[in-house]
């Protein structure tokens, strides 16, 4: 189980405003692995993240999870392949105002076709699993900055994912939950044996991943 982008290169905007944010990038991601994204605004983190997760489709270039090309999937099969095999942990979270803790999961569940009601017993698992188990209740307005994280962490694991995409995830808390929750983060990638790919500016982030990538290194001739 691995993630390669081979001689990926991606374009951005029109015109005048046409940016190259990735060119000719070729880097593999291991199972089990925490690997942190390095490198400043601009040098095409959020974008590896994007083309990594089936949300944007690269000029050139293979997007191979398992072997399988994302790169050359039909809409609805990429779509398909972002409900069941990839887990997202965006830096604001992105609960659904109004939810539990628990239903947050439940809601993922059912987007990605499988019953809700069946899945919450491993819904509740990982919520306790993250520290939550007492915060099953909770809308995002009476959870933490961190416990709002964590909530979106057991989300992304509900489906079992394959590749777990993080983005800045220790941006929006304060220093305490953010070793905390980089520390889970860690863990958590260990144990469940995905591909873990994360995107900070963070260094206590980056002293936690197992391997880096420093951006600047492996995207020859970016323009920002």
């Amino acid at each position: 189980m691995s993630l390669h982008l081979h001689d990926v290169t991606v374009t951005l905007g029109r015109g005048e405003s046409r940016t190259t944010a990735l060119r000719g990038l070729d880097v593999t991601f291991r199972p089990g692995v925490l690997t942190a994204l390095v490198g400043p605004s601009g040098s095409g983190k959020s974008t590896l993240l994007a083309v990594a997760g089936a949300l944007l489709r690269p000029d050139e270039g293979q997007v191979l999870l398992n072997g399988v090309d994302l790169a050359a999937l039909t809409d609805g099969e990429r779509a398909r392949a972002r409900r069941e095999r990839i887990g997202y942990m965006f830096q604001s979270g992105n609960l659904l105002t109004g939810l539990t803790a628990e239903e947050q999961l439940l809601a993922a569940a059912s987007l990605s076709g499988r019953r809700p009601r069946a899945l919450r017993p491993k819904a509740r698992a990982l919520l306790d699993e993250v520290g939550l188990g007492h915060r099953l209740s909770h809308r995002p307005d009476q959870l933490s900055g961190g416990e709002r994280q964590r909530v979106a962490l057991a989300r992304a694991l509900l489906v079992e994912p394959e590749l777990l995409l993080v983005d800045e995830p220790t941006a929006a808390v304060d220093r305490a939950r953010a070793d905390d929750l980089t520390a889970l983060i860690a863990r958590t990638t260990h144990e469940h044996g995905c591909v873990t790919v994360v995107a900070t500016h963070d260094p206590v982030v980056t002293q936690a991943a197992d391997e880096t990538v420093d951006m600047q290194a492996h995207v020859p001739a970016v323009t920002t």
